[in-house]
């Protein structure tokens, strides 16, 4: 029997954290509140959580700051729940390194499918053959083991979500994937705004490759999508 997932939630509505802990526990989720952002930081430096569902405007630290500190240590999946809804805070949100945003209002049916969306991404990354676990192009070694990207053995620190993303386009190399194939394949879901975050994420990921000095590019395919060529 697989141990049940622990989810940390954090917002300063108090229903609201109810409403989100009752679906998930019906779903066998093991499911703690918190009210402020610096509640749920302390409790996830002294256990990790596999996943953290966090409101933006909060007392303490908010979930912008709280996304970037968690960032900083960890790449456990961060899903941002918020009345903030203009495409700046979604895109802030997503720059941040969390994996997905949904405004207030929302129906608790479709974060528990999100939720599940991420983990069923993460059990199937884990379940890959050994022979499918280890890529090399040119200067950068993906390894899936540990979602790190490494340029001559020094890790580049990517999030989760930026790991997904240039590992999709390296097992796809020589094909130029369009920005509706990554969202699907990557996010799971398709709206506006992920069309923007996804062209973001990618930028990201070239600075990162690009301050490790490594000579992988992404190129982009103007309209449609983007491509990795294996030139070496």
């Amino acid at each position: 029997m697989m141990d049940k997932k622990l989810i940390y939630i954090a917002d300063d509505e108090v229903n609201i954290c109810n409403i989100i802990k009752s679906f998930l526990i019906k779903e066998g989720y093991n499911v703690e509140t918190f009210n402020d952002g610096r509640s749920i930081l302390e409790a996830f430096n002294e256990k990790p959580s596999d996943m953290l569902v966090i409101d933006i405007m909060m007392p303490e630290i908010d979930g912008f700051s709280l996304c970037a500190s968690i960032r900083q240590k960890s790449s456990v999946p961060i899903i941002i729940v918020s009345a903030k809804d203009t495409e700046p805070d979604k895109i802030a949100g997503l720059t941040l390194g969390s994996d997905d945003y949904l405004t207030k209002p929302f129906s608790p049916m479709e974060l528990v499918a999100r939720i599940k969306s991420i983990f069923r991404r993460m059990e199937l990354d884990k379940d890959l053959k050994p022979a499918h676990r280890g890529l090399k192009i040119q200067d950068v070694q993906i390894n899936p083991d540990t979602k790190q990207a490494e340029v001559n053995g020094k890790n580049i620190g990517l999030t989760g979500m930026e790991f997904n993303l240039l590992h999709y386009l390296v097992t796809n190399k020589n094909k130029a994937i369009s920005r509706t194939e990554l969202l699907d394949k990557i996010w799971g879901f398709e709206n506006e705004v992920e069309t923007r975050a996804t062209d973001d994420m990618i930028k990201r990921i070239r600075k990162k490759l690009s301050d490790c000095g490594s000579e992988l590019k992404i190129d982009t395919v103007w309209g449609f999508g983007f491509i990795i060529e294996d030139k070496g």
